[in-house]
């Protein structure tokens, strides 16, 4: 079975007193990484899926001496043996997490869990359980992913880094892996779309996939009553992806005040349904600091919910690779001065079809105006303009 990057992340945690939590949105192949990890460790091993009643029922004993007995005797587990016990979909049990402490501080059992969105962690792991867990989440296949779902690249060249990304590379390997990544951009990185051929098919896979997202995680918070509203703020964010939001008309739009607004958004960025992009904090100019920029998380989906244009489809895709690598901001100063994305503060980074030389000329300008000294275009076109990334290297 193939492999994330984030298994060889996480793989070293596997031993830690810690319990590991994964997370990240529906259907990116968080029950398949944690069987991974499963399979990996060296010890005795249990594994539960919430879903199921008979799952929960073991752990809603209020005795955790008794609960720690019982997997003792499930897993025939010794006194100087180690014990992993693997939980898929916590969200389901959120008093689970009392017991995960219990059983972390009294009896060194390591866990690996898995939840459906941040949204719902932040409120199942509460202060108590500081200090005693890794977070991780899981996102949508990157390209080089992508690349080893189809069979194009082998698990040996997936591990990257943003310098190796960006390092020039000769024209041969440039146009090497280029060819699959309109597929990429247009149904975007869910690992059974990925991996499945037929195009009609890859659609109505997408199509359940935001279907799952009405049918199971609104229903979770039952202040989301009015399903039309958020439909109606999906379309309408859809269409604005890429752009600065103005929050006073889209609410006026919708018809609902600012409050629930970012409320609404807030739920939408906590499930990894979408990303919100803060300006650069470190300018000088301080007008510059409010309005974020927003991103869909995966491009099959935003596909599906509205037409965008080339442009807005292919500034999606880098948004969603570059946070591979770490934290993003954009620049805006008036309007005037633009830069797409920096990179945690230390690399800026401008996207276009086709670079030409006086985009190139203008970023870094614009870099430098905010004591930026590393500046790439991002071309979907191969060029020969000066410093050009191409998206189907990050």
């Amino acid at each position: 079975m193939l492999k994330r990057e984030l298994f060889y992340v996480i793989r070293p945690q596997l031993y830690h007193k810690n319990a590991i939590v994964i997370t990240g949105m529906r259907q990116v192949g968080k029950t398949t990484l944690m069987r991974q990890l499963y399979d990996d460790f060296e010890g005795k091993r249990l594994w539960f899926d919430l879903d199921n009643p008979l799952d929960q029922m073991i752990f809603e004993n209020v005795d955790y001496n008794s609960v720690y007995h019982e997997l003792m005797a499930m897993s025939n587990l010794q006194n100087d043996e180690r014990l992993l016990v693997c939980i898929d979909e916590i969200q389901n049990l959120p008093e689970i997490t009392k017991i995960i402490k219990y059983m972390i501080d009294h009896f060194g059992i390591k866990f690996i869990v898995t939840g459906s969105s941040n949204y719902y962690l932040r409120n199942l792991f509460p202060e108590s359980l500081s200090g005693r867990k890794f977070l991780y989440i899981l996102p949508v296949l990157s390209y080089r992913e992508f690349l080893l779902f189809n069979g194009r690249i082998s698990e040996d060249q997936l591990s990257g880094n943003i310098e190796e990304a960006i390092r020039p590379k000769p024209k041969a390997t440039v146009l090497q892996v280029k060819d699959m990544y309109n597929s990429y951009l247009e149904f975007g990185g869910f690992p059974e779309v990925a991996t499945t051929t037929d195009l009609n098919t890859k659609r109505l896979i997408l199509k359940n996939i935001f279907a799952s997202f009405f049918e199971k995680d609104i229903k979770v918070f039952t202040q989301l009553r009015d399903i039309k509203e958020l439909r109606d703020l999906i379309l309408l964010l859809a269409i604005r992806n890429g752009n600065i939001l103005d929050i006073s008309k889209l609410a006026s739009e919708i018809g609902i005040n600012r409050v629930k607004l970012y409320n609404y958004l807030e739920f939408l960025e906590g499930i990894f349904f979408l990303r919100l992009v803060p300006k650069y904090s470190k300018s000088i100019d301080r007008t510059v600091a409010g309005g974020k920029k927003v991103y869909f998380s995966d491009t099959g989906i935003l596909n599906l919910v509205a037409k965008v244009t080339d442009g807005q489809l292919l500034e999606t895709a880098v948004a969603n690779q570059l946070a591979y690598y770490g934290d993003l901001s954009f620049y805006n100063k008036r309007n005037k001065s633009e830069i797409d994305f920096i990179l945690n503060n230390e690399i800026a980074f401008e996207v276009k079809q086709k670079s030409l030389e006086p985009d190139c000329k203008k970023l870094l300008i614009h870099a430098s105006e905010i004591g930026i000294t590393r500046s790439y275009m991002i071309s979907n076109s191969v060029t020969d303009c000066g410093d050009t990334v191409y998206p189907w290297f990050l």
